[in-house]
C-alpha cells in the first residue's frame, strides 16, 4: 500500500495466504483491517460494497478490504448469523470465525504470518480441520469443506475425523434443508470444476449429506453392473470415475454435470434385474429433471444432462450404427440448430465410456465420428432441393435423405 494508507493495519488473509504457502497461483487477494472504522476507509477513497458488514474496494487495486468482525448464531441456516464489527475486534477473533484452519492464516506487510489456529501445521500435514466448534453452526460449511476436499485431494489433503464428525452432526440436524437451491448449486458447480470432483461427493456421502441433498446419486452406490462392461462393478463408483475423467479431459462444468446424471436410472432398477439395467436411459430422465429443478440448474446444463442420460448408449454404438440412425441421433440432439451442443454431448459420452476401472486410456473414436458425421450432414446444400420445388414441410424428408446419404459416404470411408 502507498503511504496514504500506511495508517491502516491490514493483513492479507484467506485463500491468498493458503495458496501462497502451497506454492499455487494466486487468484484474489483479500485483506482484513484491524482497529478501523468505516469512515476512515471512506475518507481514504475506498468504495464500500458490503451490505451485511463493511467490505471495501481499494481505490487503486480494487482488492477487497473487510473490517475485522465476529459472528454470532441468531437463527437456523447459513444465514442465521449476526455480524459484529468495530475497532475493538482483534485479528484472532476475526480468524476464529473462519471455516478451516488453512483459511485462517494472516500475513503482515512485512511477510510475517499470524497463525493462531495451526493452519500452517495443517497445510504441512495435508489436513482439512475446522477452526472452532462454531463450525457446526453453519450448514453451508458441509459443502465448502467437501469442495475444498475436491480441490486439494490431488495434493493429498483429507478431512480430519473431528471435522467430519461435526459435518455428520450438521447433516443429521436437519439444517441442510435450510440451504437455498442456489447456494447448493453454486458449491456443486464449483466442485465440478475442481481437480477431483468425485471427492466432493465422497465426502458428502461420508457425512450423510449426499443422501439428503442428492438422493438420486446416493442411490447408485451399491448397485452392481455387468462386470464385462464395468470392471469397477459399482454404479456409483463408475459415475465418480467418469466425472474425474471429465474434469481431467475437458475441464467443463456443463460436461461434468451431464456425466454426473447420465446413469441415474440405474438407481431405480429392481434388484431382480441386477446387474442388467434395461432401459435405464429412459428411467433416468425424470430423476435428471428432479435434480435439475430442485437446484435450479441452468437450462443449458439441464438440457445437456437430459440428452446424455437418454442417448449416451447410442453414441457408444456409433461404430456400428446405420447412416439413418446416426442422422436420427443428430436430430435428437438438435444438432442442426445447436451444433455446439454435439461436442459437449460427445465429450460427456467419452468420459462415460472411459470412466471405468482400467479403461481410462482407451480410445473413443465414436466421439470424433459423431462430430464428423454432423459436419458432413450440415454441409448438405439445400439449394438443389429448393430448385426442385420443395418448400416448407415438403422439404423435411428430402433434406433428411440427403443428409443420410452424406453420412453414409463418410461411414463407408472410415469403416
Amino acid at each position: 500500500m502507498k503511504n496514504e494508507f500506511a495508517s491502516l493495519k491490514a493483513y492479507l488473509v484467506g485463500g491468498a495466504v493458503r495458496d501462497e504457502l502451497l506454492g499455487l497461483a494466486l487468484a484474489d487477494r483479500d485483506y482484513v483491517v484491524i482497529g478501523a472504522l468505516p469512515e476512515q476507509l471512506l475518507q481514504l477513497g475506498f468504495q464500500q460494497v458490503g451490505k451485511d458488514f463493511p467490505v471495501f474496494l481499494h481505490p487503486q487495486t480494487k482488492e477487497e478490504y473487510a473490517l475485522a468482525r465476529t459472528e454470532r448464531k441468531s437463527g437456523v441456516g447459513y444465514g442465521g448469523f449476526v455480524c459484529d464489527f468495530g475497532p475493538e475486534v482483534s485479528l484472532e477473533e476475526d480468524l476464529q470465525r473462519r471455516d478451516l484452519t488453512i483459511n485462517a492464516i494472516a500475513k503482515t506487510e512485512q511477510g510475517d504470518y499470524v497463525d493462531p489456529y495451526g493452519g500452517r501445521r495443517d497445510l504441512a500435514e495435508r489436513t482439512l480441520r475446522h477452526v472452532s466448534p462454531a463450525f457446526a453452526e453453519d450448514p453451508l460449511r458441509v459443502l465448502r469443506v467437501a469442495r475444498f476436499a475436491a480441490r486439494f485431494a490431488r495434493l493429498g489433503f483429507t478431512v480430519h475425523p473431528s471435522t467430519l464428525a461435526l459435518m455428520t452432526e450438521l447433516s443429521s440436524s436437519g439444517e441442510l434443508a435450510t440451504l437455498t437451491p442456489e447456494r447448493v448449486w453454486k458449491e456443486t458447480q464449483r466442485a465440478l470444476t475442481e481437480a477431483t470432483p468425485s471427492e466432493f461427493f465422497r465426502v458428502l456421502r461420508a457425512c450423510g449429506a449426499l443422501a439428503q441433498l442428492f438422493p438420486e446419486l446416493d442411490a447408485l452406490f451399491g448397485v452392481p453392473q455387468a462386470v464385462e462392461h464395468h470392471p469397477e462393478v459399482d454404479s456409483g463408483l463408475h459415475v465418480m470415475l467418469s466425472i474425474d475423467l471429465a474434469s481431467q479431459l475437458f475441464d467443463n462444468a456443463q460436461v461434468s454435470y451431464a456425466v454426473l446424471v447420465h446413469d441415474l436410472g440405474k438407481g431405480v432398477t429392481p434388484q431382480r434385474e441386477w446387474p442388467q439395467h434395461i432401459d435405464h436411459e429412459r428411467k433416468g430422465l425424470p430423476l435428471v429433471d428432479a435434480m435439475s429443478q430442485r437446484f435450479k440448474v441452468p437450462k443449458d446444463y439441464a438440457a445437456l444432462g437430459r440428452l446424455v442420460c437418454e442417448h449416451h448408449l447410442r453414441c457408444h454404438r456409433m461404430l456400428e450404427m446405420k447412416p439413418g440412425s446416426v442422422v436420427a441421433l443428430l436430430e435428437a440432439l438438435d444438432a442442426f440448430r445447436r451444433p455446439e451442443r454435439v461436442a459437449l454431448f460427445a465429450a460427456a459420452c467419452e468420459a462415460d465410456a472411459r470412466g471405468r476401472k482400467g479403461r481410462a486410456d482407451e480410445a473413443y473414436p465414436q466421439a470424433q465420428l459423431l462430430l464428423d458425421s454432423m459436419a458432413e450432414a450440415r454441409q448438405v446444400d439445400v439449394k438443389p432441393l429448393l430448385a426442385k420445388g420443395y418448400r416448407g414441410a415438403e422439404l423435411t424428408e428430402p433434406l433428411r435423405q440427403a443428409r443420410i446419404s452424406a453420412v453414409a459416404t463418410l461411414l463407408n470411408q472410415q469403416r
